[in-house]
């Protein structure tokens, strides 16, 4: 009996991910269905701004408001079409085309399951009401007889197109168009299944706006968060010396980082404005550019000014951080290393880095995944231009996603920006601060 209680009794380690389980779960929950769903997204060519494709399907659809909306016309313009080319073969094709389409409406509202759906939804369209209601709008149709039928209105527009280019009765050209129009419209009707796989994966890897965008990104994070740690950690190591009036000078040094990214963005434009910027007029007064326009009209001065932007609205918040760590090294290791005969630069070099590493791993952990997915500064202070050389990733996935209403491309950058975002974090943890996270034994 004691040995069956042995067997079952959980070891110290497996008690500690028992306790836990509920937040990884919620960790997961949050941060992961959101990246799940634009993976899901970014197999799709999905487009809200296209009819035929805002929405994922793996299978064809009928959209029941747009056909009860345009079966009506589509019956009268190859009625008219048929009247006009009396006595001509094009009669007998219009003919042939109204019998077949008149017999796949047929099978629509003969459907059992779709036959009380397109009554419901023809009276709400012949009454002008909208719908809303997604269950009632779309419909299943089986992929046979959708193939045939959106066949059949492609067949018959490359028809008209061709007889089209040959007629020369105005009437005749008149109700080609209008007939036309109309069978576009009942194809539109018909939702093909937008599943695409990984072919979105396989267009941007291939994409060199997307590795310039990538190769923008890396460079700004790179330089910018190397002058944040440089520039942060001198004034932690001044403002953590004892003087009159250090209180406020933390304060002031604070200011930067509580202003808005957007709002500091819009301050710094109008200090690099070529005609009535501060800061522009002094660079090209010392010579640092050749003339005042150029920070935010060449490549190099918009990459130059965003850095310089960024390292000023973020550098205090990475001396914060910094200052945090040298207040919880002891007084008595200095006192120690003096007595022993160091200066300070040995001081700062054999006390102070290696006593400091945490706090510079984490401020550099932080700072450099929110350099690596910055969007507002960049689109508030440049757009992303000129030409795209300050276009950051995740500028691009806006610009994919939203300005273009493409949310399966737009979704591909969204996880490329996440992988990427991982992959640092990875980095980070094993290659730099492996012993942060490892439990020491051997004591």
């Amino acid at each position: 009996m004691n040995m069956r209680k042995k067997k079952f009794q959980l070891n110290e380690k497996q008690l500690g991910y028992l306790m836990v389980m509920p937040a990884l779960i919620l960790i997961a929950a949050i941060t992961l269905w959101p990246v799940a769903q634009s993976f899901w997204n970014s197999m799709f060519d999905y487009r809200l701004n296209d009819p035929t494709r805002n929405q994922t399907t793996l299978s064809y659809q009928i959209d029941m408001e747009t056909y009860a909306n345009n079966y009506f016309y589509i019956d009268r313009d190859l009625e008219a079409l048929e009247n006009d080319a009396e006595g001509t073969d094009l009669q007998l094709v219009v003919s042939e085309l109204r019998e077949d389409i008149d017999s796949f409406h047929t099978e629509i509202i003969e459907n059992p399951d779709l036959q009380e759906q397109y009554e419901i939804v023809d009276e709400m369209v012949m009454n002008f009401e909208p719908v809303n209601d997604r269950d009632l709008r779309y419909g299943d149709l089986d992929s046979d007889f959708a193939q045939d039928y959106s066949g059949t209105l492609q067949s018959a527009q490359d028809t008209f197109t061709e007889t089209l280019a040959e007629v020369d009765d105005e009437g005749l050209e008149s109700s080609l168009t209008q007939a036309s129009s109309a069978l576009s419209s009942v194809d539109r009707s018909i939702i093909k299944p937008n599943f695409i796989g990984l072919k979105n994966y396989g267009k941007y890897f291939s994409d060199a706006r997307m590795w310039s965008a990538m190769g923008n990104t890396v460079f700004f994070t790179v330089v910018s968060v190397f002058f944040e740690l440089t520039i942060g950690l001198a004034v932690a190591l001044v403002i953590n010396r004892a003087f009159i009036g250090r209180g406020a000078v933390r304060a002031a040094v604070l200011i930067p980082w509580a202003i808005p990214t957007a709002v500091s963005a819009m301050m710094w434009s109008y200090l690099y404005d070529g005609q009535s910027g501060v800061i522009a007029h002094y660079f090209s007064q010392i010579g640092l550019i050749s003339d005042a326009s150029t920070l935010l009209s060449t490549g190099s001065g918009a990459m130059f000014s965003i850095i310089l932007a960024d390292v000023w609205k973020t550098m205090p918040y990475m001396a914060l951080l910094l200052l945090a760590g040298l207040q919880t090294i002891p007084d008595a290791l200095y006192e120690a290393a003096e007595v022993d005969g160091a200066n300070k630069w040995q001081r700062f070099m054999n006390i102070t880095l290696p006593m400091l590493k945490s706090a510079i791993l984490v401020a550099l952990l932080f700072r450099t995944l929110d350099a690596f997915r910055v969007f507002d500064l960049i689109y508030v202070l440049t757009g992303g231009g000129p030409a795209n050389s300050t276009e950051s990733i995740s500028v691009y996935a806006y610009q994919v996603l939203f300005a273009q209403s493409n949310f399966g491309e737009g979704s591909v950058l969204s996880v490329i920006v996440f992988l990427s975002v991982a992959l640092i974090s990875i980095l980070f943890i094993k290659l730099i601060g492996s012993d942060l996270f490892e439990s020491k034994t051997g004591k």
